[in-house]
């Protein structure tokens, strides 16, 4: 099982609400409303991982490892929405999100394929590991930066995790999981193709709530994202380079062969595809 070592791993890590936010070098002339907008936003879709949780524990109920997983995701999801929360409730409790607005993106996800779910989810952790790295480094408030110092290690540490059970799920199932994991890697690393960063929170899970069937969709402003990534934080395409390396080198490991491009991907894919 990967559920004891991983919990060990992440707890030896894990950061404290109260003992490790510098609440007290808060500068009010360093906030802008803007920014403190965005902070809103990012928190809602930080809620979205309670529905995520709600569909990972459903499909993957014949994994009790896998769902024993959930517990420290799930927990960890859910304090990067509380800790942009408590930002606000400190310093601009005019823009806490309400109940009614949280509950907005919790709705059920249709099942779908356990694993490529599982690379969609590791993807979505290596591309907001980048875009919180941006967002540190875009904000001018000492505290928030701070914080979204934290979200972001926090991300590339869940996407390790999911990693190993890419790993596990190979070791278990051969190319039938090097085939789903491949699939998924070249729809998400693809981003010029689409004409926009794929996440799972800008992607359709729900048909019967389409079109409102994406977390972003279902946000107080459903445009905000695209603004954020290319007006605020400015996730140009050198930021976007870094997130299809990422994805690149990960999978160049796990599947034993090298991936420059999402074309030598996609290849591969074909090539098992044939076989």
């Amino acid at each position: 099982m990967l559920y004891p070592e991983l919990f060990k791993s992440l707890e030896a890590q894990r950061w404290s609400l109260a003992d490790d936010v510098p609440w007290d070098r808060f500068d009010p002339a360093r906030l802008t409303d803007e920014q403190a907008v965005t902070i809103k936003m990012n928190a809602i879709t930080e809620w979205a991982a309670l529905p995520a949780t709600e569909m990972f524990l459903r499909d993957n109920r014949h994994d009790t490892d896998f769902s024993a997983f959930m517990s420290i995701w799930f927990f960890e999801e859910q304090k990067h929405a509380l800790v942009l929360m408590e930002y606000l409730s400190r310093f601009r409790p005019d823009l806490m999100p309400s109940e009614s607005e949280l509950a907005e993106v919790r709705f059920e996800f249709d099942p779908a394929p356990e694993l490529e779910t599982l690379m969609l989810h590791f993807c979505g952790e290596v591309r907001l590991t980048q875009w919180y790295r941006r967002a540190a480094q875009w904000h001018t408030e000492p505290v928030i930066r701070h914080i979204y110092d934290l979200l972001s290690r926090d991300e590339a540490r869940h996407g390790g995790a999911y990693l190993k059970f890419m790993k596990r799920a190979i070791e278990r199932t051969g190319d039938i999981a090097r085939l789903a994991f491949a699939k998924i890697g070249v729809l998400m690393a693809s981003s010029a193709r689409s004409g926009k960063p794929l996440h799972p929170t800008n992607l359709h899970v729900s048909q019967a709530h389409f079109p409102r069937d994406t977390v972003q969709s279902r946000l107080p402003d459903p445009e905000w994202l695209e603004r954020w990534l290319s007006e605020q934080i400015r996730f140009d395409a050198d930021c976007e380079a870094r997130v299809i390396g990422g994805i690149l080198r990960n999978l160049s490991s796990l599947l034993g062969h090298p991936f420059q491009t999402v074309s030598d991907l996609n290849r591969y894919r074909k090539s098992l595809v044939a076989a």
